[in-house]
C-alpha cells in the first residue's frame, strides 16, 4: 500500500514536472451573429498557447456555435461540453438565453465567463458566473445630468433595455427630474428611423435628445440611415447610446455619411500597452482565417471576450501554482472519465467549481478594457468609463471620464476636425448657379467674339468662383440649375427638393455658388459654408412721385398748432400791455390842444399790437414802454419771439430745399395693418419658410393674408420687381436686402427699400451633405473676406455700376431755392401792397363824402378837391382851414373873414 502511494505520487510530481503538455479544456458556446467574439476568444487561446512564458499549461478550447437563441440548442451544447470534462465556461449571454447558462452553471459548479450579464441578471444571479462588462447605468443618468435633458425619448429593442430604464428612472430622483417624451422598442433598423421620421414629421423643429438602447452594430446603423435621410435633421438631434462603442469605429463608418451629434460610452483604453500590443497584430490578421479581425479597432464585446480569457488563464493560473495543485488535477478528470453526464437522475456537480470561481473573483488585472477587479456577486468594480462625444464637425473624443467611486468627471476634450481627403486639384467641379442679377448674367460679347463655358457669364458670383478657384486650385464648371429654382421642398421632385438644393441632394451638382440663403430646413439635407454675404428680408415699394414744396411751405418748419398759439400769444400779449398801461401812472402824460389840456396814453389797442407786431417781426417801433409792468411785457415777448424766430430760421432752409416723398408703407407694421396694399415673396424661397415659420405676430398675420391670397407668390424675382413696378404702389415685394438694393439702382429707378430689415441671415456656398469640399470653401471664404475681397466686389456690382443719379453734382441743384419755394413770400408781399391801396382807397372816399357833407357840395367835387390837394401837398382841416407844410400857420380860407385867427392849434 506504501507503494502504491509513493507511485502515485511520483507519478503527479512528474506530472506537474512535464506540465506542458497537460491542457486544459475551456468551452465555449457563441451565436452565428458572434462571428468576432469567436475569433477574439480563439486568439486569445492562441497567443496564450504560443507564448513560452506560460509553460505551466496549455488550453485546450472546445467550441460550438449555434444557429440562433434557442434554449433547447444550447442546453444540449452544454451537456457535451460539460461530459468532455471542461474546467470552465466563455459564452455571450441574452436575455433569452441567460437562464439556460445560469441554472446549468449552477447546478453544475460550471465556472462561468460571460463578457455581458443582461439586466435580469440582478434578479436570477448566476452563482459560479463573473461578468466583464461593469454595470454603468449611473453613468447614463450622470451624462443625462451633465447635458441637463429635461425630455428624452428612449428607443430600446429587448426587454432587458426596458428594465435598464426602470433603473435609470429610479435614479434620475431628487432635484433633477427626467421626463419621458416617448417611449418605443423597435424590431429592427428600419422600424426605429420609420418612428424618428414619423416624430420629425410632427415637430421639426424643437431638439430631440434620443437614447438609444441596443447594440452597437445597430445603433451604428440607425445613426447612418438618419444621416441618409434627406428629410431628417441633424443638427437638432442628440444620441446618447447606451451601449459601448469605440471611437475609431464609429468614425470610419459614420464620417462616411458626415457627423452629427452622438454621445456614447467606452470601456476600452486606447492608450494602454495592452491594447497597443493586441491592436498590433490584430489589425493585421487575415479575415479569411480569422473572421471580424483585421479592423482598424476591436469590438467592445469582443474585447471583453479577450479579456475574459485572460481572467480564465490568470486564475488557472494561480491555482496551479498554490499549495495543493495535485487535488485540482484530480478534480478535473475524476475517476478516469473527463466529465459528468447531465441526463441522469444523479447529478453530480464538479467538487473544485467553487474553487476556481472563487479564484475568478479574487482576480486583479489590466486588460484591454481598464482594471478589472470583482465583488463577491462577479460584477467589475473600481473600473473607469470614458463618455465620448462627436460633435456636427469633429471626430469622436474624450469629454469625461466615470468611475463607480468618484462619478462623472469632466476634461478638456482635444476635438478634432473632420478630416479631409487631398486630391482636390485632379478634378473638375460641378458648380451650379441661377441667372440673377448682379450675381450671374450672361454676358455681352464683343463684336465677332464668341464667348463658350464659364465665359458666357459675369456677375458676383462668376468673380467669387474665380477667386475661390484659384484659391483652392481647383478647376470648375459653371452651370445653370434646371428648373431655374433655389430650392425648396416640393414632394413633387424625386429627392423632395427641388432648384440647387435638390441638385445638390442628388449629387448632380458639387456645389453651388449662387444667392442662396442659409436656412435651417436647408442645412438638414446640404452643407454650407461661411456666409460670404451679410443680408435680411427687406420690403421693396414704388418709389412714390417727390412732393414739391407748396406755396406756403414756409409755413412748414412750424406746425398748424404752433402756428395758432402764437397768433393768440400775439393777441394776449397785446391786451396784456394795453391794460397794464392803462392801468400804470407812468403811460399817462398831459397834452395842450386847441380844445384845452387833455390826458392821452401812447398805447392804445391799435398801437399795442402795433408794438408786439414790430417786436415779433424783430423790428423797432416809435412806442415803448415806460412802467415796469410794461417793460416786463415787452421783455418775455421778446425772449419768446427771439426762440421762435430762431427755431423757425433753423428749420426754414430744409423745408424749402429737400423735396419730401410721401411713402404709404413705412415697415412691415404698416404692411400687416392694412390690405389695400398687398404683398408676397417669392415661391419656394427662404423668405416663404421664413414667414411660414414665424411665431412673431405681426409676421404670422402677413403670412396668413399671402397664404390666403395665392396670387401674391411669385415664380421669379423679375416678376415681382415688375409687379411692383405696374401695381401703381398697390403691391410691395418682399426680398433679400441685397437684390433690393441692387433694382434701386437699375434704370427706372422707380423703387425704393422702406423700413429695416425683418431678420438677420447670410448667402453661403452649399455643397452635397458630408462633401470633402467644405471645410476647404469654409477657409477660402474667410480669407476672402479678411482680405476685403468680397467688399469689393460688392462695390463692385452694387453700386460702382449705379444707373440712378443719386449723389454727387446732382445735391447741389436740389439744394437751390426755385421760385416755388419762396412763391408765397411774393403772394404776401403783393397782397399787401394791394390791400394797403384798397384802404387807401376807402379812406380817400369816406373823407370825400365827410367833406362833401359839410360843405355841401357833391362827393366828385370834393374828391376832385381832395385829389387836387393831394397833389399840391395841401391838407384841409375839419373846419374847412388849410394846412401847408411850409407854414406852421393856420390861413383862413373863408371870403368873409380877412384876418389871421392866431389862437388855432394844429390838430394831429
Amino acid at each position: 500500500m506504501t507503494f502504491s502511494w509513493l507511485l502515485l505520487s511520483v507519478c503527479l510530481l512528474s506530472h506537474l514536472v512535464v506540465g506542458v503538455k497537460d491542457e486544459f479544456p475551456i468551452g465555449a458556446i457563441f451565436t452565428e451573429d458572434t462571428v468576432e467574439l469567436e475569433t477574439a476568444f480563439k486568439y486569445a487561446v492562441y497567443l496564450h498557447n504560443n507564448n513560452a512564458t506560460h509553460a505551466r499549461f496549455r488550453i485546450k478550447p472546445r467550441v460550438d456555435v449555434v444557429k440562433n437563441d434557442d434554449p433547447f440548442e444550447i442546453s444540449q451544447k452544454l451537456c457535451q461540453q460539460i461530459e468532455q470534462g471542461i474546467s470552465t465556461l466563455i459564452a455571450p449571454t441574452r436575455e433569452s438565453i441567460y437562464d439556460t447558462f445560469a441554472s446549468y452553471t449552477n447546478t453544475f459548479h460550471m465556472p462561468f465567463v460571460s463578457p455581458a450579464f443582461p439586466q435580469l441578471s440582478t434578479e436570477r444571479p448566476s452563482r459560479f458566473g463573473v461578468s466583464m462588462r461593469p454595470n454603468y447605468i449611473r453613468a447614463i443618468v450622470d451624462v443625462i445630468r451633465h447635458y441637463k435633458w429635461k425630455h428624452i425619448i428612449y428607443l430600446y429593442d429587448s426587454d432587458d433595455g426596458l428594465l435598464r430604464l426602470q433603473n435609470i428612472i429610479q435614479l434620475t430622483t431628487g432635484n433633477y427630474k427626467m421626463r419621458l417624451s416617448v417611449v418605443k422598442r423597435f424590431t429592427n433598423v428600419s422600424d426605429a428611423n420609420d418612428f424618428l421620421h414619423s416624430v420629425e414629421a410632427h415637430d421639426r423643429d424643437s431638439v430631440k435628445h434620443v437614447l438609444l438602447d441596443c447594440t452597437s452594430e445597430v445603433a451604428t446603423n440607425i445613426v447612418i440611415n438618419h444621416l441618409r435621410d434627406i428629410y431628417m435633421g441633424r443638427r437638432n438631434y442628440h444620441f446618447l447610446l447606451s451601449s459601448l462603442i469605440v471611437d475609431e469605429y464609429w468614425n470610419s463608418r459614420v464620417l462616411e455619411f458626415g457627423a452629427m451629434n452622438v454621445t456614447g460610452l467606452r470601456l476600452l483604453k486606447p492608450n494602454s500597452p495592452s491594447f497597443r500590443k493586441l491592436m498590433a497584430s490584430w489589425q493585421f490578421l487575415d479575415p479569411i482565417i480569422w473572421p471580424g479581425a483585421g479592423l482598424k479597432n476591436i469590438g467592445s464585446d469582443a474585447a471583453l471576450i479577450y479579456d475574459g480569457v485572460n481572467v480564465i488563464l490568470s486564475a488557472l493560473s494561480k491555482i496551479i501554482r498554490g499549495p495543493s495543485p495535485v487535488d485540482f488535477y484530480i478534480g478535473v478528470y475524476k475517476n478516469g472519465s473527463k466529465g459528468t453526464v447531465c441526463d441522469t437522475s444523479y447529478i453530480r456537480a464538479w467538487d473544485y467549481g467553487y474553487k476556481l470561481t472563487s479564484q475568478l473573483k479574487k482576480t486583479r488585472l489590466s486588460g484591454l478594457t481598464g482594471n478589472i477587479v470583482f465583488d463577491g456577486n462577479g460584477y467589475r468594480k473600481n473600473f473607469t468609463i470614458d463618455v465620448v462625444e462627436m460633435t456636427f464637425n469633429s471626430e469622436m473624443v474624450k469629454i469625461a471620464e466615470w468611475t463607480d467611486s468618484r462619478g462623472l468627471e469632466l476634461v478638456s476634450p482635444v476635438y478634432k476636425r473632420v478630416k479631409q481627403d487631398r486630391g482636390f486639384e485632379n478634378k473638375t467641379y460641378i458648380v451650379t448657379s441661377i441667372l440673377e442679377e448682379p450675381y450671374l448674367m450672361y454676358k455681352k460679347p464683343d463684336p465677332g467674339e464668341v464667348l463658350e463655358g464659364n465665359s458666357m457669364f459675369e456677375g458676383y458670383c462668376k468673380d467669387l468662383a474665380e477667386l475661390i478657384a484659384n484659391k483652392l486650385n481647383l478647376d470648375y464648371v459653371l452651370k445653370l440649375v434646371n428648373d431655374s429654382k433655389y430650392g425648396g421642398q416640393d414632394p413633387n421632385s424625386p429627392a423632395g427638393w427641388n432648384g440647387m438644393v435638390g441638385e445638390l441632394i442628388r449629387k448632380e451638382a458639387d456645389m453651388a455658388i449662387a444667392p442662396l440663403t442659409i436656412s435651417e430646413v436647408r442645412e438638414r439635407v446640404i452643407d454650407f459654408t461661411k456666409p460670404y454675404m451679410s443680408l435680411g428680408i427687406s420690403i421693396m415699394i414704388k418709389k412714390p412721385m417727390k412732393k414739391k414744396p407748396g406755396v406756403f411751405s414756409f409755413m412748414n418748419p412750424l406746425s398748424k398748432e404752433i402756428w395758432m398759439c402764437i397768433i393768440f400769444a400775439y393777441v394776449g400779449v397785446s391786451v396784456v400791455l394795453f391794460l397794464v398801461s392803462r392801468f400804470s401812472p407812468h403811460e399817462w402824460r398831459v397834452e395842450d390842444t386847441f380844445l384845452g389840456p387833455t390826458m392821452s396814453n401812447d398805447f392804445s389797442l391799435i398801437n399795442s399790437l402795433w408794438f408786439s407786431l414790430g417786436a415779433f417781426m424783430q423790428q423797432g417801433c416809435d412806442v415803448c414802454p415806460r412802467s415796469v409792468a410794461g417793460r416786463i411785457v415787452g421783455s418775455v415777448w421778446w425772449f419768446f419771439t427771439l426762440i421762435i424766430i430762431s427755431s423757425y430760421t433753423a428749420n426754414l432752409a430744409a423745408f424749402l430745399t429737400v423735396e419730401r416723398m410721401v411713402t404709404p408703407i413705412n415697415s412691415a407694421d404698416d404692411l400687416a395693418k392694412q390690405t389695400e396694399v398687398e404683398y408676397g415673396t417669392l415661391m419656394y424661397s427662404s423668405t416663404q419658410e421664413f414667414f411660414r415659420k414665424s411665431k412673431i405676430a405681426t409676421y404670422a398675420r402677413m403670412w396668413e393674408f399671402m397664404n390666403s391670397r395665392k396670387h401674391v407668390f411669385t415664380s421669379s424675382y423679375d416678376e415681382g420687381i415688375k409687379r411692383v413696378r405696374e401695381s401703381k404702389g398697390k403691391y410691395a415685394f418682399l426680398l433679400e436686402s441685397t437684390t433690393n438694393d441692387y433694382i434701386n439702382e437699375r434704370l427706372p429707378c422707380d423703387t425704393m427699400k422702406v423700413g429695416r430689415n425683418l431678420d438677420a441671415k447670410g448667402f453661403g456656398v452649399a455643397t452635397p451633405l458630408g462633401s470633402k469640399l467644405r471645410d476647404r470653401l469654409n477657409l477660402a471664404v474667410l480669407s476672402l473676406i479678411e482680405n476685403g475681397d468680397l467688399a469689393r466686389l460688392k462695390n463692385k456690382w452694387w453700386y460702382d455700376r449705379s444707373e440712378c443719379n443719386t449723389g454727387g453734382s446732382g445735391d447741389s441743384s436740389q439744394n437751390e431755392l426755385t421760385l416755388g419755394n419762396v412763391a408765397g413770400c411774393f403772394y404776401i408781399l403783393i397782397g399787401g401792397l394791394i390791400l394797403a391801396v384798397i384802404v387807401a382807397l376807402l379812406d380817400f372816399c369816406y373823407n370825400s363824402k365827410v367833406e362833401a357833407t359839410r360843405a355841401k357840395i357833391s362827393m366828385i367835387e370834393a374828391m376832385k378837391s381832395k385829389a387836387k390837394n393831394s397833389i399840391n401837398g395841401t391838407h384841409p382841416t375839419n373846419n374847412g382851414r388849410l394846412y401847408t407844410p411850409a407854414s406852421d400857420q393856420m390861413r383862413s380860407t373863408s371870403a368873409h373873414s380877412g384876418s389871421l385867427n392866431l389862437n388855432t392849434h394844429t390838430q394831429v
